[in-house]
């Protein structure tokens, strides 16, 4: 069996913990070191600096970033983030997995991401907007249909992408609705695109359970995030039977051994402001506690770096499923694999948000209009799919699925890229 390398435990860094696992990948592929730097380093890395005017009158500088990993396969596609946490190794750690992500699935796109050092909850709508117009101008020659097409990610959603793509297209003096995806459906988003990550993440909890041969129903879940991600997880899981016992947000972090009810939780949370801090019903839990409970299955759908080295000894989960980009750092890897936790990874088990990001970039290319049911059906098809050649190709390389995917994904590029 390949062994997984550790990286030292005082690095929890997600774009070295993304070569970790692209090396492991490489060596398997026998790449030479001359291609290893070619696929592995970003293509372009852009570092804007630029002001807008706060409600208040005062101008407030801010920097941001758009990192292209590749364009091997297609356009570069990938999200961009708000937070007060972003920074240039997080941005192109992003951007590297967007690219396999997008080949494990059998995309025809390559891989980008974005990001503004800011706070977006402490900002007005009216700020926003500024925010993402002046990184829409700064970026003008950057996006494209067919060259960079964003996305929404942390921070984001269909307004901050409405109002890039209104500003890319004054300046190209016509409606370009295929420069970027996530958008409100009124201004060519597509049905579907709201909940494909989660549903994404649920089709393959499912297959996985068939793998380990336990039945969904009563199946318990721990659910690290309560954004879209891991609500509408929670909401398709619960709905097939399985049991969510723990969840969480950046507010509060809930127990109840009898499990949720999901419906509820969301109608909660959205009454109090997007919070489920004091839900009734619930035993507060310290957040870091929720990654190591005795469940079955656990979905850590927040940030990068959340189990590693320092808590990965205590992680009971039978099964992990990343909802999260980069939820798991390379330094926990080998722990992982001896516990025997089946893990699908986050370019495998999130591929549904660029999946169906696919679809509605192939519709307002097409200027088509596809219903919900022809949306979830190809979803429910590729990952299908993809996750059998991966879960192949794990017991054929005798890796970990993870690896398998990065093996599959690499394999894809070099190959379009010797026949550029």
């Amino acid at each position: 069996m390949t062994s997984i390398s550790k990286l030292p435990v005082d690095i929890v860094n997600p774009y070295e913990s993304m070569l970790e696992r692209f090396n492991i990948a490489a060596d398997i592929l026998g790449l030479d070191p001359e291609k290893r730097k070619r696929l592995s380093r970003p293509a372009k890395q852009i570092i804007l600096n630029f002001s807008i005017i706060m409600d208040s009158g005062e101008e407030r500088n801010f920097e941001g970033y758009r990192v292209i990993h590749s364009t091997v396969l297609g356009p570069s596609k990938g999200g961009i983030r708000f937070d007060k946490d972003v920074n240039l190794d997080e941005v192109k750690a992003l951007a590297a997995w967007m690219t396999w992500k997008s080949a494990v699935v059998g995309l025809p796109f390559g891989g980008a991401k974005g990001g503004i050092i800011c706070s977006p909850k402490t900002m007005s709508k009216t700020e926003l907007e500024k925010l993402t117009r002046a990184y829409t101008k700064a970026l003008i020659d950057t996006f494209g249909p067919n060259k960079d097409v964003p996305a929404p990610d942390m921070g984001t959603g269909a307004d901050e992408m409405g109002w890039l793509m209104d500003e890319y297209s004054q300046v190209h003096g016509k409606k370009i609705y295929a420069v970027v995806t996530g958008k409100h459906l009124d201004s060519g988003g597509s049905l579907g695109r709201t909940e494909a990550t989660g549903r994404g993440v649920s089709i393959v909890i499912l297959l996985a359970l068939k793998k380990l041969s336990m039945r969904p129903e009563g199946t318990t879940v721990a659910i690290q995030g309560f954004g879209n991600v891991g609500m509408h997880s929670a909401l398709f899981l619960f709905e097939k039977g399985l049991k969510i016992i723990a969840v969480s947000d950046i507010y509060e972090t809930l127990y109840n051994s009898n499990g949720f009810n999901i419906h509820h939780l969301i109608a909660y949370s959205k009454k109090n402001n997007n919070s489920l801090k004091g839900y009734p019903d619930a035993t507060p839990i310290e957040n870091s506690q929720l990654i190591t409970l005795e469940v079955d299955v656990l979905i850590p759908a927040a940030k990068e770096d959340v189990i590693t080295a320092g808590n990965v000894n205590d992680v009971k989960a039978k099964l992990i499923v990343e909802g999260a980009n980069g939820p798991t750092s390379a330094d926990a890897d080998e722990v992982i694999q001896q516990k025997g936790i089946l893990v699908v990874p986050d370019i495998l088990a999130n591929a549904g948000g660029v999946t169906v990001s696919y679809f509605e970039w192939l519709q307002n290319q097409l200027d088509e209009t596809w219903d919900v049911e022809k949306v979830n059906r190809m979803l429910e098809e590729i990952l299908d799919k993809s996750f059998a050649e991966v879960f192949d190709a794990s017991e054929k390389y005798k890796v970990p699925m993870r690896i398998a995917a990065y093996v599959i994904a690499v394999h894809r590029v070099d190959l379009a890229q010797q026949n550029k």
